[in-house]
């Protein structure tokens, strides 16, 4: 018999599927722009669900409230009864996630945002040209990583508040091209860069952050998962050339033969999938009550990842890589959180 859901799940069919834990929820997603899955993925569950298993409110966020805004609207029109917020946020700085926490936290926000069910960690950037943070720190993993952990950590006061809370870390199949390189998570600053290693550095960290958020709070009702959603054309990649023959391909290639993986990432063999494809995997994950027994794992294709298969690496599902990169972390925001 085949497997109940795969690559070929649509997330229209699980929003309806797992309405009955969606209705009412207090839902905060990072990297809502419009065209990228996060916006997709809201606006899917706005145009999917009934007034009466509708969300009770959407928090939407982005480096600016203008960048969001279409997102927010198009979540209005089509179902006037779900409520939105947006929070301006630059993940590339700490001090604006710094703020953008502390209004979350605030007193402005409290009546509006009690408590917040679930928090998708959504927000990216990939493979590209080497930079640095507002603070220094390579951008992949400044961005992708340090970013959310830092923010996370600070409103987890009020996502403790909630019945059943839930983080969902949106990592990559690609973690498999970049373990964390423990001596040199900045490249040198710059002179051994390569965009594909520290793009899957930072996914790598994706999963060790959900990990390590499952060990340690766990016990106090905390989920939290990590995922692959697939390939889809979205303004992450807009610098790449995806072409056949164009250097996206081909320096992922050549990265894989490195770490001796298939030739190619394994979301390009099965193509592109479309946007409600897409989304099936950040439904399943968050809002699927019957994962509970899987907290802290890795999902892929709405299913629990085998090591055994290479569908998910060992540098990416360690409980001991997740306890050194919390540590890290911490050294690198300045800050600790010990649960």
């Amino acid at each position: 018999m085949p497997p109940r859901y795969d690559q070929h799940t649509k997330g229209s069919a699980l929003i309806r599927e797992f309405a009955p834990s969606i209705a009412g929820k207090i839902i905060l997603v990072t990297g809502t722009a419009p065209k990228g899955i996060g916006a997709l993925f809201c606006t899917a569950i706005a145009q999917q669900t009934n007034p009466d298993k509708a969300p009770r409110l959407i928090i939407l966020t982005g480096r600016t409230t203008a960048s969001i805004a279409p997102t927010r609207d198009a979540i209005k029109e089509s179902n006037p009864a779900i409520e939105t917020m947006v929070l301006a946020m630059d993940l590339g700085s700490l001090k604006s996630v710094r703020e953008a926490a502390a209004l979350v936290n605030s007193d402005e926000w409290a009546r509006e945002v009690p408590h917040i069910d679930l928090l998708v960690n959504n927000a990216g950037i990939m493979a590209c040209p080497y930079a640095t943070t507002a603070e220094g720190f390579e951008s992949q993993f400044g961005v992708n990583h340090l970013g959310h952990f830092l923010f996370t950590n600070m409103i987890m006061g009020k996502l403790l508040k909630a019945a059943a809370p839930r983080v969902v870390a949106v990592s990559s199949t690609g973690h498999r091209v970049g373990p964390i390189r423990w001596g040199d998570v900045g490249f040198k600053d710059g002179q051994c860069y390569n965009k594909w290693t520290a793009y899957g550095q930072s996914k790598t960290a994706n999963c060790l952050f959900a990990l390590a958020l499952a060990r340690k709070l766990g016990s106090k009702g905390l989920q939290a998962y990590s995922l692959c959603p697939g390939a889809y054309m979205t303004n992450l990649g807009r610098h790449l050339d995806w072409s056949e023959t164009g250097d996206a391909l081909e320096s992922l290639r050549t990265v894989d033969e490195i770490f001796g993986n298939p030739m190619c990432h394994e979301g390009f063999d099965h193509g592109f999938t479309d946007a409600d494809g897409i989304i099936a995997n950040h439904v399943f994950v968050s809002f699927n009550d019957d994962i509970k027994g899987f907290n802290g794992g890795y999902f892929k294709y709405c299913h629990y990842a085998d090591q055994a298969k290479d569908e998910v690496w060992p540098w990416a599902n360690s409980a001991i890589e997740a306890d050194r990169l919390w540590r890290l972390s911490e050294n690198m925001v300045g800050q600790e959180f010990p649960y």
